[in-house]
């Protein structure tokens, strides 16, 4: 761990941090000073924006809290300029870092809220990809160890009455299933690797791989649990998926656009 990334839970702190005098907290404390330099209201509102949109409450006491840590980050700022440190070529590198960061999230705000993306929009991009969603979801479980004769020495242990889920959570090198027995859930069979995919497609329910199936990833032991037909979302439910996904393509076109009018030596 560098120094500048052990500093940086301090940093977090500060700006974090809820004074404990909460009972005492002042309703409508919109504003400070430091040493004279003012801590501006926008400040403190883009704050408790922030906090709301995570799921708190505005309340006195959430204002309250702010206003304190900005007012603490205020001092330790003004101590760190006095220092000179927003002279050094690592922190002036980090301002101008974070400068830029802000400009180009301000960009794209101001540019979305501008034109923004309407359901008719949101609506052909939905039948537009509802027709290639998979027919199928499969419910499967596996067992994922690194060499072949493992996975053949499995197979035949299954074969001979061996549970599957126990020699899953004692022998698979797959953190995200082996607590579950191997199990993967619902899904397509297109979200895995081809090998596993094409395994799983040739598979009937109940079934297990008579042979292990090689990834990248090592060699597996497959089981299908069950399948079903795939549950298409309304568009309603899709359409917080479907606003992010054109999002990022106007995102993306618009960066594409300005670089190919950038002059780029």
């Amino acid at each position: 761990m560098t120094r500048t990334s052990a500093l940086r839970p301090i940093a977090v702190a500060l700006a974090l941090a809820i004074a404990p005098a909460i009972a005492a907290a002042q309703n409508g404390a919109a504003t400070a000073k430091v040493n004279g330099t003012t801590i501006p209201a926008y400040r403190i509102e883009a704050a408790i924006k922030s906090r709301v949109g995570q799921g708190q409450q505005d309340t006195p006491e959430l204002r309250k809290g702010i206003r304190d840590a900005l007012i603490n980050q205020e001092v330790v700022a003004q101590e760190a300029v006095k220092k000179g440190l927003d002279k050094q070529g690592p922190v002036a590198a980090r301002i101008e870092l974070d400068r830029q960061s802000v400009l180009v999230n301000a960009y794209f705000e101001d540019m979305l809220k501008k034109n923004p993306i309407t359901d008719d929009v949101l609506k052909k991009e939905y039948e537009r990809l509802k027709p290639q969603l998979p027919a199928k979801e499969y419910r499967i479980r596996h067992i994922l160890v690194e060499k072949e004769d493992d996975a053949k020495n499995l197979i035949a242990q299954i074969k001979k009455g061996g549970n599957f889920e126990k020699l899953a959570a004692e022998h698979s090198n797959d953190p995200g299933s082996k607590s579950r027995g191997g199990d993967l859930d619902w899904a397509p069979a297109e979200r895995y690797v081809k090998p596993f995919s094409d395994a799983v497609m040739k598979m009937k329910k109940g079934q297990m791989t008579d042979t292990p199936v090689h990834t990248d990833f090592g060699y597996h032991v497959i089981r299908l649990e069950d399948e079903r037909a795939t549950k298409v979302p309304s568009f309603e439910e899709a359409k917080p998926q479907l606003l992010q996904l054109i999002q990022n393509q106007v995102v993306q076109k618009t960066i594409a656009d300005l670089r190919a009018k950038a002059k780029v030596e």
